[in-house]
C-alpha cells in the first residue's frame, strides 16, 4: 500500500453547525473561500438593502408651498407666519380643526415638527393678493 502525505490527506467533514459558528465568530483566515463567502454577502447586505427597504433615510420634499413664507416674531410670544393662500390647500367650509391641521402642516418645513398654531386670518396684501397670516408658538 501507499502512504499518503499531509496534502493527501482528507480533512474531517464538519457539520453545517461547526461551519455556522465559525461563521459567526470569524475564524477564517484571509484569503480562504469562506472568508470570501462572509465579505460578499456583507458587501451585497450593504448595497441591496436599501434599495428593499426605506430606512427613512430620504430628504423630505417640500412641494407645496410656490411663493415665499414670511416669519416675524410675536413680540417674544412666538411667530406670526403670513403665507399666499393659492400655497395653502384648505376645503371650502372645513371646520377649525382642519384648517388649523392644514395650516400647521403648510408651516412645519419653516417652523419645525413643534409647533402650535394658536389663530388665523386671511388678510389681503397690498396687490390684492389673498394670504393667510398665521400666529404660532413652540
Amino acid at each position: 500500500m501507499a502512504s499518503l502525505s499531509s496534502d493527501e490527506v482528507a480533512a474531517p467533514k464538519r457539520s453545517i453547525r461547526q461551519i455556522l459558528k465559525s461563521y459567526f465568530y470569524w475564524t477564517y483566515p484571509r484569503g480562504c473561500f469562506h472568508y470570501d463567502v462572509m465579505v460578499s454577502v456583507i458587501l451585497a447586505f450593504i448595497f441591496i438593502t436599501p434599495h428593499l427597504w426605506n430606512y427613512g433615510d430620504k430628504p423630505l420634499s417640500i412641494t407645496g408651498l410656490r411663493h415665499p413664507i414670511q416669519v416675524s416674531t410675536n413680540g417674544g410670544r412666538g411667530m406670526i407666519v403670513t403665507m399666499q393662500a393659492s400655497d395653502v390647500d384648505v376645503p371650502a367650509g372645513a371646520s377649525d380643526a382642519l384648517v388649523k391641521k392644514v395650516l400647521r402642516e403648510a408651516i412645519q418645513p419653516v417652523t419645525g415638527d413643534a409647533v402650535f398654531v394658536e389663530h388665523w386670518e386671511t388678510v389681503t396684501d397690498a396687490q390684492g393678493i389673498l394670504e393667510w397670516k398665521v400666529w404660532a408658538h413652540r
